[in-house]
């Protein structure tokens, strides 16, 4: 049965397991198919009547359809005989994939000798991993119209698997390019060229990036895979053309997407709101942070063995990243912090000791550079592998200093400036994580968090926490959540030493790029709370609207963007405007707030009113706080 077709007809999306249950009733003749589907509508009437009369039809339709559209697919006698053929090793794939990860993702791990770990004990394991698994899932790839683009890069900012990438070209680049590979002229700078590639092998067919599209026309469609195929021969030559560098401000939605993104492919839902968060900060300085993040989602779509997502440049370098613990996110980055800071310190106190030796006059000038740009992020790394290359020049030869160049060299990975992420979910943030988030910010350390805030325990089947808002059906809230929204923004404000932002990629991408770049240069503790719309709300426009939905969520005044930044004369800015939606339109996108209509009439007319009473309170709050500064 074609499952797939016959749920996008009906609407479901990707949910056709209705479709294939009345398929497999109809078949086995476990009991009478005319009685299983009996059952069966029942059921389905009692599991999705919260979230309205349209959605359990459609789903009684799924199951009329899944029994009558059964056609037999006829076996070849040859399978009869067939033989298993043993599969040849690949021997281009890095030893772990080849010896770890394959095994595995062909459900053959309890197959593997203990031997095969060794040299994982510790835990740590090589990064990139999920860049060899070209899973092929998607039933619909997006397809680029050259034509109607506007290279603006959105499509990419959003996407939350690094499927498609913007890329610059030269014009022998794009003359060497294999068939099928288009590109068109760069508008604003002669002699490049632009194009954007798409892996159809890693894409999961959400189509985020076609409803981010800015074209009027659309640049992007979706298309079935089996037409378009995985494209893997143009997707290779693009990620090997020549770095251009800067050629647009990274620190822009068009220069950001430029750079390589440094989580890719992960396990995450289709169209899930948070990796795009994560490939951003990936691509702002993916390749100088200390990346500690918090037990959830995030973790498990981040470091699911053996699929590792978070990877390298061509230089090696990515995030160092690892997880604890569910409740200790914050202290453990603080550990890593406090660490990176000593070790600093030393590599310094250690250089200023070799300048008062008789050393080359190239070696003191390069020491002296390095010093010069000691807390500079970019500066301390150019100078500090030019002082590489000078102590290693002289290491044989500098007697006297021979020890001291040793010592710099032992260490030379900490010559440039790291910065360091705390990035986790709510659950974390403001519930089971929040004492030790409380003290470790209160600590005054030049650390940044980055908190998912999906409103709900998404990872553990969408449990509600004190991010929740009232009025909002989740676990253990099944009659809406009585209490209002915990507002963490406003309570580390009060510290007076933090800095604070709420953003939101769907609702103002360049607000929240802003934001992630103050929180960095700020000296001291920042934290950036993020929208993120999630499966467990319910979205009824699909999870490929998840950028929409954040974009509603601000204009209804259901979310509120600002940054306060306590170094400025004027420290808070709010940068959302006036609402322009109706609340409760906000709340009938979701079925997570539209489903308490029909199941507690009476607490969705209270709690809907409150939560609309509040979300005006909050905004006129914040209003004053930005007028009377």
């Amino acid at each position: 049965i074609d499952g797939v077709s016959i749920a996008g007809k009906l609407g479901l999306g990707n949910h056709y397991n209705l479709v294939l249950q009345s398929a497999f009733f109809t078949l086995a003749k476990i009991i009478p198919s005319q009685e299983a589907a009996v059952y069966m509508k029942e059921l389905a009437k009692r599991t999705y009547f919260a979230k309205g009369e349209e959605v359990v039809n459609k789903n009684i339709a799924a199951i009329d359809q899944g029994a009558a559209n059964i056609v037999t697919v006829p076996i070849p006698d040859s399978w009869l005989t067939a033989q298993d053929e043993e599969q040849a090793v690949d021997e281009s794939r890095p030893a772990v994939v080849r010896n770890l990860a394959d095994p595995i993702n062909r459900q053959k791990g309890d197959d593997l000798p203990v031997s095969a770990f060794k040299g994982y004990e510790d835990g740590v394991i090589d990064m990139g991993l999920t860049a060899y698994e070209k899973r092929g899932i998607a039933v619909q790839v997006p397809v680029w119209d050259s034509s109607k683009c506007l290279q603006c890069n959105h499509c990419s900012l959003v996407c939350p698997h690094a499927v498609i990438r913007p890329f610059l070209l030269t014009e022998d680049e794009a003359n060497s390019a294999p068939d099928g590979f288009e590109s068109i002229p760069v508008k604003t700078k002669p002699g490049l060229r632009y194009t954007l590639q798409v892996s159809g092998a890693d894409c999961t067919g959400c189509g985020a990036c076609v409803n981010a599209c800015l074209a009027k026309d659309k640049a992007l469609s979706m298309k079935p895979y089996h037409e378009i195929g995985p494209r893997t021969e143009q997707w290779n030559y693009a990620l090997n053309l020549s770095e251009k560098g800067d050629v647009f401000n990274p620190w822009t939605i068009k220069g950001s997407q430029f750079h390589q993104p440094l989580v890719e492919f992960s396990a995450a839902c289709a169209g899930c709101g948070e990796p795009p968060y994560a490939k951003l900060l990936t691509q702002l300085f993916g390749d100088r942070v200390y990346w500690a993040n918090a037990t959830g989602c995030s973790q498990a779509w981040g470091s699911p063995m053996p699929g590792i997502p978070y990877t390298t440049n061509r230089y090696g370098r990515g995030p160092a990243w690892s997880n604890s613990l569910f409740e200790n996110n914050a202290e453990f980055s603080l550990g890593m912090a406090l660490s990176v800071k000593k070790q600093r310190e030393m590599q310094k106190m250690t250089a200023e000791q070799l300048l008062e030796l008789d050393v080359p006059a190239d070696l003191k000038s390069s020491i002296e550079a390095w010093l010069a740009a000691y807390n500079d992020f970019d500066q301390s790394r150019v100078t500090g592998d030019a002082l590489v290359a000078q102590l290693e020049s002289c290491e044989a030869s500098c007697e006297k200093a021979q020890a001291l160049v040793q010592k710099l060299l032992r260490h030379k990975d900490q010559f440039a400036r790291k910065t360091f992420w705390m990035f986790g979910g709510d659950g974390w943030a403001y519930d089971i994580g929040f004492g030790g988030l409380d003290h470790v910010l209160a600590s005054g350390e030049n650390l940044n968090v980055f908190i998912v805030d999906t409103e709900v325990y998404s990872n553990t089947g969408g449990q509600s926490s004190k991010a929740t808002p009232i009025g909002a059906v989740a676990q253990f809230a099944s009659s809406g959540k009585k209490s209002p929204k915990k507002d963490l923004g406003a309570i580390f404000m009060t510290y007076g030493n933090v800095y604070v932002a709420q953003v939101a990629m769907g609702a103002d991408p360049n607000q929240l790029i802003k934001a992630i770049k103050e929180a960095e240069e700020f000296d001291g503790p920042s934290i950036l709370i993020a929208y993120t719309p999630c499966q467990a709300h319910g979205i009824k426009c699909g999870m490929g609207n998840t950028q929409l939905e954040m974009k509603r969520a601000v204009e209804a005044g259901y979310w509120r963007l600002y940054r306060y930044n306590p170094t400025k004369e004027k420290p808070f800015t709010l940068d959302s405007k006036e609402p322009t939606m109706s609340f409760d339109e906000f709340l009938d996108g979701e079925t997570r707030y539209a489903s308490l209509k029909r199941t507690f009439p009476a607490n969705a007319e209270e709690f809907f009113t409150k939560g609309a009473d509040l979300a005006k309170e909050s905004y006129q709050k914040y209003k004053k706080m930005e007028d009377n500064q």
